[in-house]
């Protein structure tokens, strides 16, 4: 991992370069690293806001043995390294949120946004868009019950260098063992490291919300959602953890 960093003052989106990186052949491991993006996204269509020199947006692409409908495990896998990463880095707890949120009590420290290309039936590649909080301090009036930072959360500077080091480390380590089961072991690492199974969950999903008990998770990464008395699997969708 990492060992071609493509660095950027200023870029629209790293994930749009990774992906055109990708598109020309670039290697697995390669990463895009910006300080501003103008246009940089979340999920379902989102933007994702970043202060510039504080914290780290990048992008990282990977071209995994995996058929196309395991490509869901891809951001549980980056989601425990990360948190690993940080947990080492920090000694912070971090808690992974379906589908691609890492939180610290409670509260959205990092998201991960993951596009790729399949084609005749397989896995061209994957980019995983990764933006982390770090030293960020204030947040736009909306956010700030819902966002936090690791400056917050630790009551300190945090090198952003060795935080990264630390992250692209893991990543390698985590990918080493978990792609000779194709990621399926990324399951139950996923499982120990969330605070949301067995709670009462809403989730929102083109114009509709489903309520239910968060059971657990299939084995391709979808959402086991007890609704009504019955097990659904959900594969996309905004999640609320209510309040116990």
């Amino acid at each position: 991992m990492a060992k071609k960093i493509y660095t950027f003052e200023t870029i629209d989106s790293t994930n749009n370069c990774a992906k055109a990186l990708a598109g020309v052949f670039a290697e697995q491991g390669t990463v895009v690293f910006a300080e501003k993006q103008t246009a940089g996204r979340g999920r379902l269509g989102r933007s994702w806001d970043s202060n510039p020199n504080e914290n780290l947006t990048f992008s990282v692409i990977l071209r995994p043995s995996v058929p196309p409908e395991s490509v869901n495990l891809l951001p549980l896998f980056a989601a425990v390294a990360l948190a690993a990463a940080v947990e080492r880095a920090t000694g912070v707890k971090v808690d992974c949120k379906w589908p691609n949120d890492l939180l610290i009590n409670g509260r959205k420290f990092a998201g991960i946004l993951l596009e790729g290309s399949i084609s005749q039936g397989s896995v061209d590649y994957v980019v995983l868009g990764i933006g982390i909080n770090v030293n960020q301090e204030r947040f736009a009036p909306e956010l700030k019950e819902t966002a936090t930072s690791l400056r917050l959360a630790t009551g300190k500077e945090i090198d952003r260098v060795l935080l990264f080091r630390t992250i692209m480390k893991s990543f390698e380590d985590h990918h080493a063992r978990m792609s000779r089961t194709h990621f399926q072991s990324v399951v139950p690492v996923w499982t120990a490291h969330t605070a949301m199974l067995n709670r009462e969950i809403t989730v929102s999903l083109q114009g509709t919300t489903l309520s239910g008990i968060a059971r657990g998770l299939s084995s391709d990464g979808g959402l086991i959602l007890n609704t009504d008395g019955q097990d659904r699997t959900l594969f996309a969708g905004d999640v609320t953890i209510l309040k116990k």
